[in-house]
């Protein structure tokens, strides 16, 4: 039997499977990383370990330092939650010869489900169907242009192992076909330790159905019905419901029959996900499994009043599953919306910081699953997702009622997220109309309606003065001023402010001018600049610091650079450099390929220039804006 159970993650996953342990009366224990040494997940814990500095390969992904701190505590279970460790199979393995119980599936099942490759082909033996493309072994370059050429395009170009849409490319052309490639093979790598790609024919208007499976350690397999994960950016779900607008009885059943095969295929054990790509024609493909807990289990727990957490940890144990496929039944309808650290109105790119307040929804059928409170710190060493606020109604126009309004009360100040995105979903008629195909997006979202408006003086005035009161001001030139570059509606407007003789004044010199006096009572600020006054609370959830130019690819945002500077968009990793001292470049020239939490992001040129200098190197490690080309 389970008694202490080592919880192999971090954030919102470890404080779900914490809480469902405790409730079973088994004692939850945790591990962090150095830069997670205050996170509150530990909160949840009774006992925790380091297992490494910040970077998840050297902490979280080091199956070594994971088990010993398995031994170290006692721990006679082992449950991974998802993305890190959780679909490696040498993980699963690593914990079984340690003598521990792996709350999940056999390695065997986990390395057969954890290659597509592999996958594709072991469920088209089960009569499951398969999207048409190449999941052959030879993965020479020639190979697959070979391939590609034969598939056609628009293609999908698709890491074999992971998933969350790393290593993964729509390719429209061949000529784009070879950095696409590059790119997905380098993320694939880096992600998941494994660059094999398959190539699938990409569908363009279909949605993303999954279900849910459950199996037990004597034969007995079901489904818990399905979930709609459609709506979808950079390959990456933002939303998810149960059950599907698309779903018929009849649709049910066949799709979920073809679920249960895939399972069977690999004798699968514990909780795991098949998902599909159910086109417009209502033929349905095989798309991948999940060997694990999926993000978006909580809107299957509440449609169909089933703990899948509790049910993994069971089986875990040994016990038999207690429900037949009759007894899953829908009732009611779920939706779930993931909360991002993400700026909408910076093309959704990142935003990291201090999260200085947090205040989630409350009330009736709102179940908010988060991995961060005031004070939490947001890295760039980890996926930007800070929780998930999941809805319940009696149906879907009641469930899409209730998010809206829980999404008008979500508060969070310090760093920006995509709750205005999520906001505008809810209220978008295509959605409540259930025109959710992976499309959708690109079908009705106009991104310029995130651009903030021009900020009145009394605003700029507090926004400055919130900035000096904190000590927030990112430059400082030589002890003579602080330089202030704020952005707000797509302006940018700069100051200096220099210090003088009392502490809470400063001369101002630039768009502002004049001597400004600000002090901070509690969360309100009172701020003076000649005869303006101005009072009310930081300003700092209607500006920001300017961001550098934002980065254009599949997977980020608009091209960047002209003659001058190029600077990074975020803080992250160098790990591609593209060009040398003396090169020509050309519009939408490729520049430095970035990576910050866990993506990709490609910073191109935006006219011809000549590059001048290169300051970084591949593997450097960058803060946001810090320079990285010199063109002339």
């Amino acid at each position: 039997m389970i008694r202490r159970l080592l919880i192999a993650n971090r954030g919102e996953i470890a404080v779900r499977v914490a809480r469902a342990a405790r409730e079973m009366g088994i004692v939850p224990l945790g591990i962090y990383s150095q830069a997670d040494e205050r996170a509150y997940h530990l909160e949840f814990m009774d006992d925790a370990r380091c297992v490494g500095p910040a970077p998840a390969a050297e902490s979280y992904l080091d199956i070594d330092a994971v088990i010993a701190a398995a031994v170290g505590m006692h721990a006679d279970a082992v449950h991974p939650g998802y993305g890190f460790l959780s679909e490696r199979a040498s993980f699963a393995a690593a914990v079984r010869q340690a003598g521990l119980t792996f709350v999940g599936p056999s390695p065997e099942a986990m390395a057969a489900m954890g290659s597509k490759i592999d996958a594709k082909r072991r469920v088209r033996d089960f009569n499951v169907p398969v999207v048409p493309g190449y999941e052959g072994d030879d993965q020479s370059l020639a190979q697959l242009r070979m391939q590609a050429e034969e598939i056609g395009f628009p293609l999908l170009i698709k890491a074999s192992a992971g998933g969350g849409g790393r290593g993964m490319r729509v390719v429209e052309s061949l000529a784009q076909f070879d950095e696409a490639l590059g790119a997905a093979k380098r993320e694939a790598l880096a992600a998941f330790g494994d660059d094999a790609v398959l190539l699938e024919r990409y569908l363009r208007d279909p949605r993303h159905i999954e279900f849910q499976v459950l199996g037990d350690a004597h034969g007995n397999i079901i489904h818990v019905g399905e979930r709609e994960c459609s709506i979808q950016r950079r390959h990456q779900k933002i939303v998810e419901e149960a059950p599907s607008v698309a779903m018929t009885p009849e649709l049910r059943a066949r799709m979920g029959e073809a679920a249960v095969n895939a399972a069977r295929s690999v004798e699968y054990v514990n909780a795991g996900t098949v998902e599909f790509m159910l086109d417009s024609d209502g033929l349905f493909y095989f798309l991948e499994m999940n060997t694990r807990l999926q993000v978006e289990h909580p809107v299957t727990e509440l449609v169909y009043g089933i703990d899948l957490v509790q049910w993994q940890l069971r089986i875990a144990n040994g016990e038999r599953l207690t429900l037949s496929q009759d007894d899953v039944r829908p009732r009611g309808w779920a939706i779930e919306t993931r909360i991002y650290a993400e700026d909408p109105a910076n093309h959704m790119l990142p935003s990291i910081g201090t999260i200085e307040r947090w205040a989630p929804p409350e009330g009736p059928g709102i179940r908010v699953d988060s991995g961060v409170r005031t004070g939490s710190e947001v890295s760039v060493y980890y996926d930007p997702m800070l929780a998930k606020l999941i809805v319940f109604g009696s149906d879907r126009a009641h469930a899409i009622a209730r998010l809206e309004r829980a999404l008008d009360d979500f508060t969070i100040d310090g760093v920006r997220a995509n709750v205005p995105l999520l906001l505008w979903i809810a209220r978008n008629q295509g959605f409540r109309d259930g025109d959710t195909t992976t499309s959708f997006l690109a079908k009705y979202l106009d991104e310029s309606i995130f651009s903030r408006h021009e900020l009145s003086d009394e605003q700029k005035v507090l926004a400055v003065a919130s900035m000096l009161l904190d000590g927030a001001a990112p430059w400082r030139i030589g002890g003579i001023g602080i330089p202030l570059r704020l952005e707000a509606g797509g302006s940018v407007f700069e100051t200096v402010a220099s210090a003088t003789a009392q502490p809470d004044a400063w001369q101002l010199e630039g768009d502002l001018i004049g001597r400004l006096v600000a002090r901070r009572h509690g969360e309100r600020i009172e701020a003076s600049l000649g005869t303006l006054h101005a009072r009310g609370e930081s300003a700092r959830g209607a500006q920001r610091f300017a961001a550098p130019p934002s980065a254009d690819a599949a997977n980020s945002a608009g091209a960047i650079a002209g003659a001058g500077s190029v600077v990074a968009p975020m803080p992250g990793k160098i790990v591609k450099i593209a060009v040398r001292e003396g090169d020509a470049v050309a519009s939408r020239s490729l520049l430095i390929v970035l990576e910050a939490m866990k993506m990709e992001h490609r910073i191109e040129s935006i006219g011809d220039a000549t590059v001048k200098t290169v300051l970084v190197r591949e593997g450097d490690i960058v803060s946001g804006g810090a320079p990285l080309v010199q063109l002339d």
